[in-house]
């Protein structure tokens, strides 16, 4: 009876352990990793098969072999260390000089020194005032020469020099038509017709006003820009504003002819003449007129000087590397 019956379950438990056999295996859920275990060198050096890979970084710009490897590369250096006299510039501007020509000289690397030519002429032709007919011409000639100071390398400069054979003027002349009136300091004279004075000339007269009182005068000015760039550069335009110390302008006065004291001209005389009452009147009324411009112009010490330059700067001797 048992055998029946175990015979008779045999096929079924057959069939079920073989579906067992086949089926896949149970997963097992594992405890989750502490985040101390996540940081770990061994977890963040491991490879990841889905991570995208870096891309590689530029290279670092290439230095002229010359150069140090640590060296900053510029377009135009600003760090050259220029050995004495070894670049020199030329160059011109315009000032109450006139039309300067200019020379630099590189020193070292905080100092320049500079030799300057001005020159510049003008006449005005003839022109009336206070019915006197008057040719004026002014004359600018003189030659300079600065130290330039630039502290602590900069751009900045501090300069003094001196401003010597230094011509300077304005002149004029003048000549009076015969009958005409004028006045000097008050006073009325006439200048001599010779139709009714026999012998007699018109007024004539020169004036000189100089500004060379002090011959050599010294000039302090400052400015802003290299006259001889530190670099590679070749212009350069620096500026500059100072003073020289002419001293007060000079004036002095020349006349010539016949003056008469009345428009009918019956009292006349040659102003060359020292004993004529109206050569005595009429030079003592200049002379006054003289004294009070004299006086008046005293105050006027300093010559402005400003200007804007353009150079052009080279080498003449193979400079140091740049530092």
């Amino acid at each position: 009876m048992n055998n029946l019956f175990i015979r008779a379950l045999s096929p079924p438990i057959g069939a079920a352990l073989l579906l067992l056999a086949a089926a896949p295996p149970a997963r097992t859920q594992s405890a989750p990793l502490p985040p101390s275990s996540l940081s770990s060198p061994s977890l963040a050096s491991a490879p990841t098969t889905n991570s995208t890979p870096a891309l590689p970084s530029a290279p670092d710009p290439a230095t002229p072999a010359s150069l140090p490897a640590d060296h900053p590369v510029e377009p135009y250096p600003t760090n050259f260390f220029y050995l004495p006299f070894s670049r020199v510039g030329i160059g011109g501007d315009v000032s109450p000089l006139g039309i300067g020509v200019k020379g630099a000289l590189l020193l070292n690397t905080v100092f320049d020194a500079r030799l300057m030519q001005n020159f510049f002429s003008y006449s005005s032709g003839r022109f009336e005032l206070s019915n006197v007919n008057v040719n004026a011409s002014l004359r600018l000639r003189s030659t300079a020469a600065a130290f330039d100071w630039y502290p602590f390398r900069s751009v900045w400069r501090f300069s003094a020099g001196a401003l010597f054979l230094n011509g300077n003027q304005i002149a004029g002349t003048t000549r009076i038509a015969s009958g005409t009136s004028f006045k000097l300091n008050g006073q009325t004279f006439y200048s001599a017709d010779p139709t009714k004075v026999p012998g007699a000339a018109p007024i004539t007269g020169s004036g000189l006003l100089g500004i060379h009182t002090h011959n050599p005068a010294l000039t302090l000015s400052g400015g802003f820009g290299r006259f001889i760039p530190r670099s590679e550069r070749h212009w350069s335009f620096p500026s500059e504003f100072g003073v020289a110390f002419t001293g007060p302008p000079t004036v002095n006065l020349n006349m010539d002819g016949w003056a008469c004291l009345d428009q009918k001209e019956t009292q006349c005389g040659n102003v060359s003449d020292a004993s004529n009452p109206v050569a005595i009147q009429f030079n003592n009324a200049v002379q006054t007129r003289l004294t009070k411009l004299r006086q008046s112009l005293n105050s006027i010490q300093i010559y402005p000087l400003f200007s804007y330059s353009a150079v052009y700067s080279f080498d003449i001797r193979t400079p140091r590397a740049p530092r």
